[in-house]
């Protein structure tokens, strides 16, 4: 088996095996840039009263929270993992959080979304269609669950292109950040498997051709903190472009 191996069964223990962690390390290891990233995503959704929103592979559900946080008249927020440890500790932030607008927690696949199809207003996924061994299989379901016009956001790691920053980067990615988060996370290969996946995952512009193959349109894609991160802002059936146009 590969350290990039993306059977779900595999995933899901691997990040229930560092559920105890995770907020803390993505907090040390994005420099606290995470939430930032996170809310560019939220506003990019450009969420409406009344409307439900899917949050994908939801992890901790920080970006379901952040996406109830700020919007008290959604009808609903369903945030969906195979993870039960990771949903744990998110269902327990969700009950500290006092949120103005319900969150669902489901343990599940993104594959068979719980939810009808063309019934949701929005659908988010952030940091986790790199951990899915097919995108485009995950991008056929969201659309089957949104409603024409629905939109769809998608925030993932990238390679930074500047000479400078992408030295800085690549070194930052295959020394420091497996081993701060091997130490701290107490587990083998996590954070190796995060740097690798990286690596490995489609560039943007391959991503959006997916998108766009499986019935999405929108902008280019965003890079976000110089292309460490790029933010993908599609709609269901949409010809134009949705979304704040500088993140």
């Amino acid at each position: 088996m590969s350290d990039t191996d993306k059977d779900p069964a595999r995933i899901a223990g691997m990040f229930d095996a560092i559920a105890g962690r995770y907020d803390l390390l993505n907090r040390v290891l994005s420099l606290g840039l995470d939430t930032r990233w996170r809310a560019n995503a939220v506003r990019a959704a450009a969420l409406r009263p009344g409307e439900t929103v899917v949050d994908l592979c939801a992890g901790t559900c920080d970006l379901a929270i952040a996406a109830a946080s700020g919007h008290a008249g959604l009808a609903r927020v369903v945030a969906v993992d195979l993870a039960a440890g990771m949903l744990r500790r998110g269902l327990a932030k969700v009950r500290r959080s006092g949120l103005p607008a319900e969150v669902s927690i489901v343990c599940g696949d993104v594959l068979a979304l719980p939810v009808r199809s063309a019934s949701v207003d929005a659908a988010m996924i952030a940091f986790g269609i790199r951990n899915t061994k097919a995108p485009a299989l995950v991008f056929r379901e969201v659309h089957r669950v949104l409603r024409e016009g629905g939109r769809f956001i998608v925030l993932e790691f990238g390679i930074p292109k500047g000479r400078l920053i992408g030295w800085l980067y690549l070194r930052y990615f295959r020394r420091i950040l497996p081993a701060v988060g091997r130490l701290v996370s107490g587990h083998p290969s996590a954070y190796s498997y995060l740097r690798d996946s990286v690596k490995e995952f489609p560039p943007p512009g391959a991503i959006a051709e997916t998108l766009e193959t499986c019935g999405f349109s929108g902008r280019p894609p965003v890079p976000l903190s110089r292309g460490i991160v790029y933010l993908y802002v599609v709609e269901k059936g949409a010809r134009e472009v949705l979304g704040p146009s500088g993140l």
